[in-house]
């Protein structure tokens, strides 16, 4: 799909295991389309055997060059994801919104299987001067994101941080297949 310039936009990313289709994804997306919000969720390749490049080439794909019109949402791994991509755009981009949910940029101890792709994670200096808006979402009882992760992310981005009780890791598995904080941020 070719994004109309003159009409919002939002991206959605899927993190590790996930597909557009999982968790509240598909929901979100109904919920911008009808908001008058253009959305996309690309498929990044093999979620369950990640490869970073592979991934930060289709992130890139489908964010282009951002601007105020643009919102990216990501989930976990796609947060990194999304971060690195940031981070090596050239000096002059702007996006609207960037909403981070159970966001990190440290290793995983309950995932050492991504240790590999983690690394040492992304340097975010300096992201949050080209984003009018950031917001990391994050639960208290996260198995797979200590919110302390999370947390430090948003001290990093300078960010305020919306805890979602009983949330978990946002999946639909634990119940999560809407997720308003995530709309709100982008359309209030």
């Amino acid at each position: 799909m070719t994004p109309d310039p003159t009409r919002p936009q939002a991206i959605i990313i899927h993190g590790y295991g996930a597909t557009p289709a999982d968790h509240w994804f598909g929901w979100l997306a109904e919920q911008l389309e009808a908001a008058g919000v253009e959305t996309q969720i690309p498929a990044l390749p093999d979620p369950m055997n990640p490869d970073p490049v592979r991934w930060e080439h289709h992130v890139r794909a489908a964010l282009g060059t951002p601007d105020e019109q643009t919102s990216v949402v990501a989930h976990s791994l796609g947060c990194l994801t999304v971060l690195r991509c940031l981070s090596r755009l050239p000096e002059r981009w702007r996006l609207g919104t960037l909403v981070l949910v159970a966001g990190f940029v440290e290793r995983l101890p309950a995932l050492p299987n991504l240790d590999a792709y983690i690394a040492d994670g992304c340097d975010v200096t300096g992201i949050s001067e080209h984003v009018g808006r950031v917001v990391i979402i994050r639960s208290e009882d996260d198995a797979f994101v200590p919110p302390a992760h999370s947390d430090r992310l948003a001290a990093l981005l300078d960010a305020p941080v919306r805890v979602i009780p009983g949330a978990g890791h946002f999946l639909a598995a634990e119940g999560v297949t809407a997720l308003p904080a995530a709309r709100d941020a982008i359309t209030t």
